[in-house]
């Protein structure tokens, strides 16, 4: 069943067309991928879906009756209201109750009365009678996975990844027929990227997303939409499939290119010594040469992206931190860590928000301090640190003005040297794209551009904090071979498992309460170890309330106490094929 149609769809910005009379549709329970490069239209196209934005010409059509959520790559959050106000400001009845209920609890479990219980056991009996419990169980799954708590928190305390996180769980708690998602994994650690595709391949909801995420794409998606020089390939399968049937068509596309190109070569030579005489064949002809050539020329071929520098030479010492202490308050980041980089050292950094990544980056860099401890520095090291918060520029500035704002002339790695202009060019920002204003970029332009100037100073110690966010697959295949053969020392924080799994070599895994763990070898093999002892861990919990159960009912006095009762039912609840209980 059909529930989304676009049909004939257009959009242009002054001489730039992002796509043109585009068709395609999404049925019931389909979980569709859109790719495209950095810039081509992406976000505008989801934006038009969600009713934000308007197109040049077309028409996009929903089945009527069917909800629409939209999670924005950026999105607004109204900064004088709750959390708990932004979750639950649908006018839904069931969203309403659960609303009073989860203030209710929040503010039961601060300070429990006779009172507070009495009104919250109310509510409950409302939530029984509106047969609401279901859509309990879903907002208490979604907010202890995103990690939201403290719900009377005003949005204008939070910070832009804590919005993202909140606005995602609206999209999620909101029972919705169709979800339309740009980058949901971007400020998501690792645990919590492995939970939303979890949970979005278990919901029988319409799903069309936006994400560089591959093992993302490769595990829930069942349809692959490219839009590619205005045009929209559709592929029907995983990520696999599409790049295997991309390559297939792009080697077709040449071939036919290729062949009109040698037919064309017999009609120019027709064309040119034509006869006066214009009868109905020779305008046929005529016609049937222009078409040929449309087909011989193909599309315009993009340049290809080059990431190239020259690496500033790296001495014997490289870095060295002998007992840091680290703590803000009552978290603690560090104690006593110590550790030596050795030259050319690849490590992924692994943990979950809050537990000091970002933090132990800006120490080692020098722009935060440690509360003791000694980071020496070798003499020969140059820094080029790729952060999330991205670059921090006047909206009014042009591009070539913010390369030539750190160099005007860069040496590449085989010795030579360009100018500014010649270097954003290897970077895929042509001429008449380098006198655009900063503004006028789209979120993965502009981080591409923060890419460029942190390779521009030739570091030695590249420090990549979520690189992945906002890249188009494209830049990131290539970012990728880059750092293959970079010879420098190398650390990347990033909820991409596929990136961490191609680059790192070993993992320092922050896991809590100031203790880091050096793990030697991929997240990948991490998570199957940790997997496995989970398993173990509630083989041995379920074995354990069995025996308890088995002697209660030995014994007919016996009971199981209320922790016990507890626990077997949150064991029930790790079950796949456990089904959530009215509601008592």
């Amino acid at each position: 069943m059909n529930l989304l149609s676009i049909e004939n769809l257009s959009k242009s910005y002054s001489d730039k067309v992002l796509f043109n009379n585009i068709s395609f549709g999404i049925d019931r329970g389909e979980k569709v991928a859109l790719i495209a490069r950095n810039g081509s239209g992406k976000t505008t196209l989801m934006r038009i879906l969600a009713g934000k934005d308007i197109a040049d010409s077309g028409n996009v059509t929903f089945r009527k009756d069917i909800h629409v959520e939209y999670l924005e790559q950026e999105p607004y959050l109204d900064p004088t209201k709750t959390v708990l106000e932004v979750i639950f400001d649908d006018n839904n009845p069931s969203v309403q109750l659960m609303r009073t209920y989860e203030s209710l609890l929040e503010k039961d479990q601060e300070n429990h009365t006779p009172e507070s219980a009495a009104e919250l056991q109310k509510v409950a009996q409302q939530i029984d009678d509106a047969h609401a419990w279901d859509y309990e169980v879903r907002v208490r799954q979604v907010l202890s996975s995103l990690n939201i708590h403290n719900l009377d928190q005003p949005v204008r305390q939070l910070s832009g990844g804590q919005k993202k996180r909140i606005a995602l769980a609206k999209a999620l708690i909101d029972p919705a027929d169709i979800l339309l998602m740009d980058e949901p994994t971007n400020h998501l650690d690792v645990e919590m990227v492995e939970w939303l595709e979890d949970f979005l391949t278990r919901s029988q909801l319409s799903l069309l997303l936006v994400t560089h995420d591959r093992y993302f794409l490769e595990n829930i998606t069942t349809k692959i939409i490219e839009l590619d020089g205005g045009n929209v390939y559709s592929y029907e399968g995983n990520y696999s499939y599409f790049l295997e049937k991309k390559e297939e068509r792009q080697y077709n596309e040449v071939r036919e290119r290729d062949k009109a190109r040698n037919i064309m070569r017999t009609e120019l030579e027709w064309v040119r010594r034509m006869p006066k005489a214009r009868g109905t064949k020779s305008k046929a002809r005529m016609d049937a040469f222009h078409d040929l050539k449309k087909r011989a020329a193909g599309k315009k071929e993009e340049g290809k992206m080059e990431l190239d520098i020259k690496m500033n030479r790296i001495g014997g010492k490289v870095i060295e931190l002998k007992k840091i202490y680290k703590s803000f308050d009552d978290l603690h980041i560090l104690k006593g860590f110590d550790y030596t980089f050795r030259t050319g050292e690849r490590i992924g950094i692994v943990g979950k928000n809050g537990a000091g990544k970002s933090t132990f980056l800006n120490m080692l860099v020098g722009t935060e301090q440690p509360d003791s401890g000694k980071i020496n520095v070798g003499d020969t090291i140059v820094f080029g640190y790729y952060n999330q918060q991205g670059l921090e520029l006047k909206e009014d500035k042009r591009v070539i003005e913010v390369v030539k704002d750190y160099a005007d002339v860069i040496k590449l790695s085989d010795g030579s040297k360009v100018s500014a202009a010649q270097f954003l060019q290897l970077f895929q920002f042509p001429p008449e794209m380098q006198y655009t204003y900063v503004s006028k970029l789209s979120g993965g332009e502009k981080r591409r551009l923060h890419l460029l100037t942190v390779l521009v100073r030739n570091p030695n110690f590249l420090i990549l904090d979520e690189p992945t966010n906002d890249l188009d697959l494209l830049t990131l295949g290539i970012l990728e071979e880059f750092l293959m053969h970079y010879s420098g020392c190398l650390l990347v924080v990033s909820h991409d498992r596929y990136f961490m799994d191609k680059l790192v070599d070993h993992l320092f895994i922050f896991e809590g309460t100031g203790n880091i763990r050096d793990y030697n070898g991929s997240y990948s093999e991490y998570r199957i170890e940790l997997e496995e002892k989970e398993a173990a861990k509630q083989k041995a919990k379920v074995q354990e309330v069995k025996e308890a159960k088995a002697a209660a009912e030995s014994s007919p006095k016996k009971k199981f106490s209320y922790k016990e009762k507890l626990e077997f039912e949150n064991l029930e609840k790790t079950s796949p094929n456990w089904k959530p209980k009215r509601q008592s």
